[in-house]
């Protein structure tokens, strides 16, 4: 799996529509989704996901409105229940492009086996490979049928190879917010998430079980293991909103000041435990500590606000900000780490309300070949589907 800030050939996205996700403050968010849009298109190409075609005429006109319509943006007509793309949606790699610490793909002289699975050798051409993960609504909402299939669209409408990672006889329940990568063999996830009993995905899966999958699926063969997530997170424990990966061997993470706050002991001992963490080959993590931003609520909940929440593009970051004194710190540290891409913030106090916000929302799809220079950046314009 590549690093997020490797050049994408695509970011994915699906539009809006079920209001109970924003119950009584729906009507921002389209217009939120045409802001992001907006900025993304001039970079690189924008997939976008929407019910059917009646839908597709009313989001063209919020993207003109918006000034936001785009030969980059291309229309997908097909049903979801949510927007989550980072975990109802596959997770794209690119396999036989570098190292790969395991390869769990049986050997084979013509193409996927019974189970969609590459040997290695037909792997090693570079043909992009799509990871469907089960999906399960988080273990926690019933009504996600519609969201465990857009994977495999994503798969067959990029001509993917589309691969369901199985433990034993068992399709594995994963979300990409889970995990985070560094294209290099370094891993980070929580063990809220994954090995809690609560909202369990994969009920009898051990730390050694992930760890495993995580080689095997992804080439990471080196994990940091977190504690525990943020306030007010449905996900129960997603790493995409404590640490993320922003270099091969640097990591920006969340910290909260206050010791009365309840994220102040869960985040002060993740930072410890990156402290004492080494990247894929055995050196120090660099650690940047980024501060909160005050408690965001709405009709008495805490929402988890969150700068790590953070989507990196070609030529730019996206940042969600909430109007709070700490939005210039974490564009500032996030300019300094990015200086070859644009920083922009997007105003994500309605968005959360969602309980998720920017990287939620996407997913990267990588480019085969480098098509990317941050310092010299070129746009490839495509027709919009009809």
């Amino acid at each position: 799996m590549p690093a997020e800030w490797d050049p994408h050939s695509a970011t994915w996205l699906a539009w809006p529509h079920y209001r109970g996700d924003w119950p009584g403050k729906f009507e921002p968010i389209p217009w939120v989704y045409a802001e992001i849009i907006r900025h993304l298109a001039q970079y690189e190409p924008v997939e976008l996901i929407v019910q059917n075609a009646a839908a597709e005429r009313s989001v063209r006109k919020v993207l003109k409105a918006a000034n936001a319509f785009s030969a980059n943006v291309r229309f997908h007509r097909w049903p979801t229940n949510r927007v989550w793309m980072r975990d109802s949606g596959c997770i794209f790699l690119t396999c036989g492009m570098g190292p790969v610490a395991h390869n769990p793909m049986q050997p084979s002289s013509a193409g996927p086996d019974s189970r969609g699975r590459l040997s290695p050798h037909d792997s090693a051409n570079g043909q992009q490979l799509a990871l469907k993960f089960r999906f399960n609504g988080w273990a926690k909402y019933s009504n996600h049928q519609h969201d465990e299939k857009v994977g495999r669209h994503m798969a067959r409408a990029t001509h993917a190879y589309e691969i369901q990672p199985m433990l034993g006889k068992r399709r594995i329940v994963l979300e990409g917010g889970s995990i985070d990568v560094n294209g290099r063999g370094a891993l980070l996830t929580t063990e809220e998430c994954l090995l809690s009993k609560v909202q369990e995905r994969n009920p009898g899966m051990t730390r050694a079980h992930y760890e495993k999958v995580f080689a095997d699926y992804l080439g990471a063969g080196h994990v940091v293991w977190l504690g525990r997530g943020i306030l007010g997170d449905d996900t129960h424990g997603h790493v995409d909103d404590l640490t993320r990966f922003v270099a091969p061997d640097t990591v920006v993470t969340m910290v909260e000041p206050d010791r009365k706050d309840p994220n102040h002991e869960p985040l002060r001992a993740n930072l410890q435990r990156l402290k004492a963490a080494c990247d894929q080959d055995g050196k120090p993590l660099n650690v940047v500590e980024i501060p909160m931003p005050s408690p965001v609520c709405f009709q008495g909940r805490r929402l988890p606000a969150s700068y790590a929440n953070f989507y990196i593009a070609n030529g730019l970051v996206l940042v969600p900000v909430f109007n709070d004194r700490n939005d210039r710190v974490a564009l500032n540290m996030l300019a300094s780490l990015f200086p070859g891409r644009e920083i922009v913030p997007i105003y994500s106090g309605d968005l959360i309300w969602g309980f998720g916000a920017i990287h939620c929302m996407t997913q990267q799809q990588p480019a085969l070949q480098p098509a990317w220079d941050a310092d010299h950046p070129t746009q490839e314009k495509t027709e919009p589907a009809s």
